[in-house]
């Protein structure tokens, strides 16, 4: 195994779901963190929870990944001691409405490019060139189930988590003989805030995603990514596609 003790792991949409998940999967390792979400409350309740100390072994980043500027700020302004990434995580990411393609509102599509696409971009800019100096380093980006069948209402959403697909496809090729690692986890069906998102905080639409069978939890997924990051330095696990039993596809979920 590739030990994490001591090395500097960001995660972006840390404050839910996947993201706090991963930071505590990470914690566990002995792995130093870089949190980074738009809710800076969050990350602090977390850094409690894991009985962190801000500056010592926990960095955290009140940043909006579409915000360009902000987020090349907040990376080159890391401390010196926090400079050096070994572990990326691109989690950050969401989901707006149902709608069919010609009934879709501009404003969901701008905002889901934004993040899923735009952000991913912009974080990976900002910290690769220093992994690619160094050496090393590793990228996990959180793709979905939706990056590879297209579902009915997916459209946009699904051509964003497309993107991730094939950015991350493109990162491998492009970073081939760095010593860096590139590695994508897709989930299926994973009970988060996800879908109270994607429908607006409509909590009993939201609720009748995972009636009827046993969904992933986020805590799955951080445990499958844990897993590509301590991977010997010679194996890269390029992608990893994880659903609950009930699920078979994106569009065939057995209920009971």
């Amino acid at each position: 195994m590739y030990s994490l003790k001591n090395k500097v792991v960001f995660i972006t949409g840390a404050s839910s779901g996947i993201g706090r998940s991963c930071a505590r999967a990470f914690a566990g390792t002995g792995a130093r963190l870089i949190l980074a979400a738009r809710r800076l409350q969050r990350l602090e309740d977390l850094a409690v929870e894991l009985k962190r100390k801000p500056g010592e072994d926990i960095l955290l980043l009140a940043v909006d990944v579409r915000d360009q500027p902000a987020v090349e700020r907040a990376v080159n302004g890391l401390p010196v001691e926090w400079a050096a990434i070994d572990v990326l995580v691109n989690n950050a990411g969401l989901s707006r409405g149902l709608d069919k393609l010609h009934e879709g509102k501009l404003d969901d599509w701008e905002e889901m490019i934004d993040v899923n696409i735009k952000g991913l971009l912009y974080i990976s800019r900002a910290v690769i060139p220093g992994m690619v100096k160094r050496g090393g380093g590793h990228v996990i980006n959180i793709g979905s189930i939706a990056g590879h069948e297209v579902y009915p209402g997916g459209n946009v959403y699904c051509a964003t988590k497309f993107a991730v697909d094939a950015l991350s496809k493109g990162m491998r090729l492009d970073l081939s003989g760095t010593g860096l690692r590139v590695s994508q986890v897709s989930p299926g069906m994973v009970e988060t805030e996800f879908s109270l998102v994607r429908f607006r905080g409509d909590s009993e639409r939201a609720g009748k995603v995972y009636q009827g069978l046993t969904p992933l939890s986020p805590d799955d997924i951080a445990d499958a990514v844990v897993y590509c990051a301590t991977r010997p330095s010679h194996v890269n696990i390029s992608e990893m596609i994880v659903m609950p039993t009930d699920q078979a596809s994106a569009t065939l979920v057995h209920r009971k």
